[in-house]
């Protein structure tokens, strides 16, 4: 056994990384276990909501981030059947919050910051290419079985947390139900070099049709462009890359002079883990719950697990508190994401992929400007990912 005592975190994504920095912070000893030689950097997350910078914040990575990436408060819902713009902005948070805005960098870029600031502190590992192959618990910890390139090892924990994503190798040894469904279309997030800002795009769009709904965002200073739509699952998925030309002769103004950076196609899910907590071994992230990604409520979820998390395992694992609170934790996570997150995610892509009713799409619109229009409304909009946070978490701002 190479550890006795402290946390192994299977996952080195954001979340994984995020909260092994936290509680390495708090003083515990962290192992952190990713079956991949290296962070996975294909197109997902890169939307970090303004209710989240102040936990990045006192994380001590929320200003690299905002160096790797920007700063962003302009949006615009577009409609493309009459080529309607609805625009709005964050500024109107400026009286609410230090943090009135969102920033936008990949995730995978969030994950090395943390990974860098984490090896700074003692008594923290991070092993890469180590896939999980065992794990079992007793009444003062948790044993993992990893394979790596130079044989199988051994680690020993006092608590385990599931960090490794919807296809969680620690949520299947628990051997925990995935409740929910999955979407009938497949989504393809691509990553594209073409100037937007010059056809008058904000850095932000959410084009709303039944046939080219998509979500098209500025990713860095580059012009690298995230342009997320939608697909029949029964088209072949090998020749995805193949469909991108067609895909943005409608997506992108004019349709000419783009270079693809890359591309990956994936199903779309609303589901949740039966619990999130069985003995030592917790669940955060993808691996508790995953969602459609229109609205960027997964990830900011799985940000406010990290954040409740941290401080609940460190009142157990160093202050002593009672290990009641973990159960209280995984509770409120999991009401928090199926009666909040998923329903309000569910009802994103509708609105802006799905809504084939043209009378339904006409009520969205017009509920849509009067919502921008009112600037009472609008904050209250905005304020939505408040209700993703855990009341303990909450209750340490300011």
């Amino acid at each position: 056994m190479e550890r006795d005592e402290g946390v192994l975190i299977a996952g080195a994504g954001p979340v994984g990384l995020i909260t092994a920095l936290g509680l390495a912070q708090r003083g515990l000893a962290v192992t952190v276990v990713e079956a991949e030689p290296h962070i996975i950097d294909s197109p997902r997350a890169m939307v970090y909501h303004w209710t989240v910078l102040e936990h990045l914040d006192r994380l001590g990575i929320l200003r690299e981030a905002e160096e790797q990436g920007f700063r962003k408060q302009d949006y615009a819902y577009l409609v493309h059947e009459t080529g309607e713009w609805i625009p709005f902005d964050l500024e109107l948070l400026a009286d609410d919050t230090d943090y009135p805005y969102n920033v936008h960098l990949g995730q995978h870029e969030l994950a090395a910051i943390a990974l860098r600031h984490l090896e700074r502190i003692p008594g923290t590992q991070v092993l890469f290419d180590a896939r999980l192959t065992g794990l079992t618990q007793d009444g003062s910890g948790v044993t993992a079985t990893v394979a790596t390139p130079t044989g199988e090892r051994e680690l020993r924990a006092a608590w385990a947390i599931g960090a490794d994503g919807a296809r969680s190798t620690v949520r299947g040894l628990l051997e925990l139900g995935f409740e929910g469904f999955t979407w009938p279309e497949r989504f393809v997030a691509t990553n594209v070099f073409y100037d937007f800002e010059a056809h008058g795009y904000p850095r932000s769009v959410l084009q709303i049709d039944p046939v080219h709904g998509a979500i098209i965002a500025k990713i860095d200073n580059r012009n690298l462009w995230r342009v997320t739509y939608s697909e029949s699952a029964a088209l072949p998925e090998a020749t995805v890359e193949d469909r991108v030309a067609d895909a943005y002769r409608t997506l992108l103004p004019g349709g000419e002079d783009w270079t693809l950076d890359r591309i990956t196609p994936y199903k779309m899910h609303q589901r949740s883990a039966e619990t999130y907590r069985s003995g030592r071994v917790l669940l955060a992230g993808d691996a508790a719950h995953a969602t459609n990604p229109t609205g960027g409520l997964g990830l900011t979820s799985g940000m406010f697990d990290s954040f409740a998390l941290q401080d609940v395992l460190a009142a157990v694992a160093i202050d002593g508190a009672s290990d009641g609170i973990l159960d209280a934790w995984a509770s409120e996570r999991r009401r928090i994401f199926t009666e909040i997150a998923s329903p309000q995610a569910s009802e994103n892509k509708r609105v802006i992929y799905s809504e084939a009713d043209p009378e339904r799409r006409r009520q969205d619109v017009e509920r849509l400007k009067a919502g921008v229009a009112d600037r009472d409304a609008l904050r209250e909009r905005l304020h939505f990912t408040r209700r993703l946070e855990s009341r303990a978490t909450a209750a340490t701002r300011g």
